[in-house]
């Protein structure tokens, strides 16, 4: 079993039996220690702090990778704290999957990659939206 000790709050885990998900850029178990404190990111899509939102699929997953870091700070997080993460993808496709996974390595870099559900949706809240991405972090209590 691969073990990746993020932090006295959080580890992650990949058991044996199951295949490696590194390529694609989670861990299957992700373990929340007792007295952590929570936190829990909304739904961050393409928009920039304006309002506005980025011209193209992958322009919104960037943008929205930023919004997500900015709002981990916020609470005293960054990506080595995040436990899980769920992924929606307006008209999901290998090539989206592709994008996403790229900008995924560029926003944790070396950092092992969380606990990870990815929905394909037909569409978000706004028709322009094509990404959204949520978190969960645990931090000490």
């Amino acid at each position: 079993m691969a073990i990746f000790r993020q932090s006295a709050q959080l580890t992650l885990a990949n058991p044996d039996g199951l295949y490696d998900p590194a390529g694609y850029g989670y861990s299957h178990v992700a373990q929340v220690a007792a007295a952590s404190r929570l936190v829990y990111i909304a739904g961050q899509g393409g928009e920039t702090e304006d309002g506005h939102y980025a011209e193209g699929f992958q322009a919104q997953v960037r943008q929205a990778f930023k919004n997500l870091l900015t709002a981990l700070r916020s609470a005293g997080a960054g990506p080595k704290d995040v436990a899980k993460l769920t992924v929606y993808i307006v008209d999901h496709s290998e090539a989206r999957l592709g994008i996403y996974g790229a900008e995924l390595m560029v926003a944790w870099g070396e950092t092992p990659k969380p606990a990870c559900t990815l929905v394909p949706v037909p569409r978000l809240a706004l028709d322009v939206m094509l990404f959204e991405i949520e978190a969960v972090a645990a931090l000490p209590g």
